[in-house]
């Protein structure tokens, strides 16, 4: 079984920090839940996880048709239920570009599907945590 470890450090304040592989993820709280907004929140991330994950399956969608991305952009709105407290809902626009053939609208929208990060969602892992 194939395992990506990130280990997490906490290097003071509101700050939580993870490291994988060669990367370095910082993340610190706003200032209103005591932190100092030096870094975008951890469920900032997740969100924009998502809309990049969508994206980066749009630009290759694109990338593989050699179909111009000149003015494409994606935007995600997050639908907030005040009474569950929690996001109930997150649509994703993608803006094609001018001149994007008519005829790949359906596809690419079936290519933003495939996304990982939303398939995690969908069919979520199992959680294990633990204290030692």
């Amino acid at each position: 079984m194939k395992k990506f470890v990130l280990d997490v450090g906490f290097p003071g304040g509101k700050k939580v920090d993870a490291k994988g592989g060669p990367y370095h993820i910082e993340t610190d709280q706003a200032v209103a839940a005591g932190g100092e907004a030096s870094a975008p929140e951890p469920f900032v991330l997740f969100l924009g996880s998502i809309a990049t994950c969508a994206g980066i399956y749009a630009l290759d969608f694109c990338n593989a048709r050699k179909i111009d991305i000149d003015g494409m952009s994606l935007s995600m709105t997050c639908e907030w239920n005040e009474e569950n407290k929690r996001y109930d809902k997150f649509a994703i626009d993608l803006k094609l570009p001018a001149g994007f053939p008519d005829k790949y609208t359906n596809a690419i929208i079936r290519a933003m599907d495939l996304c990982g990060v939303k398939k995690h969602i969908i069919d979520p892992p199992a959680f294990e945590v633990t204290a030692s």
